[in-house]
């Protein structure tokens, strides 16, 4: 009896999550929804370019990536760890909670790389310590321009977003990238305002 009713849920939760993964998929990325995100990549850049964010950068860039630390070994530290708690309390990492908590706010994840993919600061844990080799690292590292990613499911802020990414500027060459989680619920309301 148990394991029908587990097996039941197991299915249920299945069918749920395909129907979730298939709507953000679906959203259409018609002229109304890019204008905005268009606006939204404006924000994220003021915020690339704050003195808190760029000064943060060129610090961690003189540092490079914790000795030992990798994805694997990342995926295996707890929210509460002290690694983590020093990327969310840096000046950084505060400057970007203030910004996606904020009245309003259509952002449900923020998070800052080096010069090598790694992280600098973020609000909440991301999925990944190092970024590099993947398009919203790349893009705006290696071209200096902004990036946008596809709508689907953020595993570390459990929600469906579109990722945008910038380059972090110092004397006008990237030192870093800004990647920002734009909520696709809030992005539709935005919208129909």
């Amino acid at each position: 009896m148990r394991l029908r009713i587990f097996a039941s849920l197991a299915v249920m939760t299945g069918l749920l999550s395909i129907v979730s993964v298939a709507h953000a998929q679906n959203v259409e990325l018609n002229p109304a929804v890019q204008a905005e995100l268009d606006k939204e990549k404006r924000v994220i850049a003021s915020w690339a370019s704050d003195p808190v964010i760029v000064k943060e950068v060129l610090q961690q860039n003189t540092k490079g990536p914790i000795p030992g630390l990798d994805n694997a070994k990342w995926k295996q530290l707890t929210p509460s760890d002290v690694i983590i708690k020093a990327f969310q309390e840096n000046p950084a990492g505060r400057f970007l909670k203030s910004k996606i908590e904020a009245k309003d706010s259509i952002f449900n994840e923020a998070f800052l790389s080096g010069s090598n993919g790694e992280k600098v600061a973020f609000a909440e844990k991301t999925t990944y310590y190092i970024h590099k080799g993947m398009p919203k690292f790349e893009v705006p590292f290696r071209r200096g321009v902004p990036w946008q990613g596809k709508p689907e499911y953020d595993e570390s802020s459990q929600t469906y977003s579109i990722q945008i990414s910038t380059p972090v500027l110092s004397e006008g060459a990237p030192i870093g990238v800004l990647v920002v989680g734009v909520k696709l619920s809030a992005l539709e309301k935005a919208i129909k305002k």
